[in-house]
Parts: C-alpha cells; sequence; structure tokens
C-alpha cells in the first residue's frame, strides 16, 4: 500500500449536508431553520432568553476564590508503612516511593491508619494526631 493509496473506513466520514440549495434538495427554502423569527435569522447566544434576565444572573453569587490557598499533599500514615525502619522521610522521598504525585505547597501528614515503624520525618505539615502516632511509634516528626 503506498501513500496515495490510503483512504478512510467506510462509513467513517460523513458528508456535510448542504442545505439552502433549491426546494427539490429537500432542506431548501428555509434551510431546516423552519420559519420566520430571531433564530431562522441569526444566532441566539446560549444562554438568552429572549430579553427576559437569564437564569444564571437571576441565580445569587456565592463565594470567592481565594488567590492565597495552599494545596497540601496529603499523607496518611498507613501510606508510611512501607519504608523501612529509621528512614528520613522527606517530600523528595514520597515523590520517589509514588505516594504523592507532586509536592504541591508541601506535604501534610494525616493520622489516617496506624504506623508500625520508627521513622525521621520532615515534611511542610502535619495534624497533631499524627504527631502523637509517629512518636508513639518511637519516631520523629518536624516542620521543614
Amino acid at each position: 500500500m503506498k501513500l496515495h493509496e490510503l483512504k478512510p473506513n467506510e462509513g467513517a466520514r460523513d458528508v456535510r449536508k448542504r442545505v439552502g440549495r433549491g426546494t427539490s434538495s429537500g432542506t431548501g427554502k428555509t434551510a431546516g431553520r423552519g420559519q420566520k423569527g430571531q433564530k431562522a435569522r441569526s444566532k441566539v447566544r446560549l444562554g438568552f432568553e429572549g430579553g427576559q434576565m437569564p437564569l444564571f444572573r437571576r441565580m445569587p453569587k456565592r463565594g470567592f476564590k481565594n488567590i492565597n490557598r495552599k494545596e497540601y499533599a496529603v499523607v496518611n500514615l498507613n501510606d508510611l508503612n512501607r519504608f523501612e525502619d529509621g528512614t528520613e522521610i522527606t517530600a523528595t522521598v514520597l515523590i520517589e516511593a509514588g505516594v504523592v504525585k507532586n509536592e504541591l505547597s508541601g506535604v501534610k501528614v494525616l493520622a489516617n491508619g496506624e504506623l508500625n515503624k520508627k521513622l525521621n520525618i520532615k515534611v511542610s505539615k502535619y495534624s497533631e494526631a499524627a504527631k502523637a502516632a509517629v512518636e508513639a511509634a518511637g519516631g520523629s516528626i518536624e516542620v521543614i
């Protein structure tokens, strides 16, 4: 097969319907737009309700987007059991191990699950319950 012999599969491409090309074509005269009116003459923008106050403007505004928001990558205690005893856990170690995808604004350790290993954890944030669990397991946790 040569490059000039390539063609799409049968039925893969539809032929564009040519409207407004005479009455015998089936889509002549009004070209499938019905009779008179705004929709027959031109386009009507999305959400336009004929001059009535549109729904999106009738609804009240709510909330705002905080431009200073910090998003933290969350790590639970049960995710840390895969590491060996005495390992120093940092954001780069967690990314390399595939525990978190990316660091975002930092890493936060939460106390979901149980920790069975003695680890030295250095992260951006942690919950008080997570700190208690890490120290109960014989490890240490600190903010960097």
